[in-house]
């Protein structure tokens, strides 16, 4: 066949995008070909598809090493900054970096300049335990100590398929909608092993992409806009493979647990797409009754996807298992110029508050911390390169090398003055 079409530009931009995505580790060369290989009328020079990724973030476009290893992102164009607040906004550094946020106006110390509500949550497992015993909200995580008129129980709830989630109010239990029916035991008793699975193994990351599953799988079966919307928040989220991510613990003697994770993906076909028994797949196709969108099979049900899936939750969730729209696109400081706090407790413990830690500038990035900024400049540094972030080169860093090589330069220093005294005492 002849390749006589000559495609727009939104065209290749969503088929390079779409291959980029479900073959992360492959090189330009690579797309192009598979690109071609799809399209096989089309006319696209490898030039025109590097040129593409390159603007959306998904290769570098410096002359470096390409097989360094390190985190992708790129922009989602359709989130509206201004639902949280209008004075900072998202930035595109480059493919290394990624994206982050800047301030838009001076920011005074103490200023509280956004609070948001978790796109999914994956609570700390004593606040999942409490969930499962009724003594927390199921869906904002809040502690339910004392009874109340507004708690509400799970509606699917019956004697012989009882379900343990409750509700501190009618919203949210509204809201719950969004995620809740396909983790409910009443509903999806399919999905009940690989939380357990999850629960037992203390892996929060899964645990999170089980929510995050389940909220995709179920705004596909509303309208067009609702999924899309949900789908590029997803995808636009920082991602390295849990491959690569094993890539970067070479030096540290790890392997991967490759049987845990073939057990894990398993478990997680089992809960959203192939139930073992018959009722469990009558009840999950009672909840799933419109096709899934092709994208979301491929990006969720494949063994690749589902490994990028892990890694992409363990990039982006909050300290406290909460996954952010606004909050993940924060970048990392060993000296961060902001704070996260949970300061809703008794309302709402899922909130994060995003409060300045000191005076901001105009144009001055937003950032946070991904280590204990106790530890010392080495296990920092190291912490950091497990997940493909290079040599932390932040200010606090730099001043720190600085004074270890003029430590370690004194330390030689009194080291030969104590051997010519040796040599000295020995003479005599």
């Amino acid at each position: 066949m002849f390749r006589n079409i000559i495609p727009t530009e939104d065209e290749v931009r969503k088929a390079a995008i779409e291959l980029k995505t479900r073959n992360s580790a492959s090189g330009v060369a690579k797309i192009h070909s598979l690109l071609l290989d799809a399209n096989v009328s089309w006319t696209v020079s490898e030039k025109r598809v590097r040129k593409i990724l390159q603007s959306e973030g998904l290769v570098r476009s410096d002359s470096a090493n390409t097989k360094t290893i390190h985190p992708s992102s790129r922009l989602n164009k359709s989130l509206d900054v201004n639902k949280w607040t209008s004075r900072v906004e998202i930035k595109f550094f480059d493919a290394i970096k990624g994206k982050g946020l800047v301030a838009k106006e001076k920011i005074a110390k103490g200023e509280v300049l956004w609070k948001e509500d978790p796109f999914v949550l994956a609570p700390e497992w004593e606040i999942y335990d409490l969930q499962l015993s009724s003594q927390a909200c199921s869906f904002c995580s809040t502690i339910i100590r004392d009874y109340s008129p507004l708690h509400i129980p799970c509606g699917a709830s019956t004697t012989a398929t009882p379900c343990t989630a409750k509700f501190c109010n009618r919203l949210c239990r509204l809201q719950a909608d969004k995620v809740h029916p396909l983790l409910c035991p009443a509903r999806n008793p399919a999905s009940v092993p690989l939380l357990a699975f999850a629960r037992k193994a203390q892996w929060l990351a899964l645990h999170a992409l089980a929510q995050c599953t389940s909220r995709l799988l179920l705004a596909s079966q509303k309208d067009d806009a609702t999924f899309d919307s949900d789908w590029e928040v997803v995808q636009s989220l920082a991602v390295l493979g849990m491959e690569e991510r094993y890539q970067c613990l070479r030096d540290q003697g790890l392997e991967p647990d490759r049987e845990s994770w073939r057990r894990a993906f398993d478990l997680y076909l089992q809960a959203f797409k192939e139930p073992t028994f018959p009722i469990q797949q009558k009840k999950l196709v009672r909840m799933l009754k419109k096709q899934i969108p092709q994208e979301l099979q491929t990006g969720t049900f494949e063994y690749q996807a589902f490994l990028r899936g892990l890694g992409r939750m363990s990039l982006n969730l909050e300290a406290h298992g909460g996954l952010y729209r606004l909050h993940s696109h924060l970048n990392h400081s060993c000296t961060p110029n902001i704070s996260v706090r949970h300061l809703d407790q008794r309302t709402a413990l899922s909130r994060i508050t995003v409060i300045a830690r000191e005076e901001i500038d105009p144009g001055q990035e937003l950032l946070i911390t991904y280590t204990n900024p106790e530890s010392n400049l080495r296990d920092r540094r190291r912490r950091l390169s497990e997940w493909g972030f290079g040599l932390c080169q932040c200010k606090r860093c730099v001043e720190e090398e600085e004074v270890s090589k003029d430590s370690d330069m004194n330390t030689q220093e009194a080291d030969d003055l104590a051997d010519q005294l040796k040599a000295g005492l020995g003479v005599l």
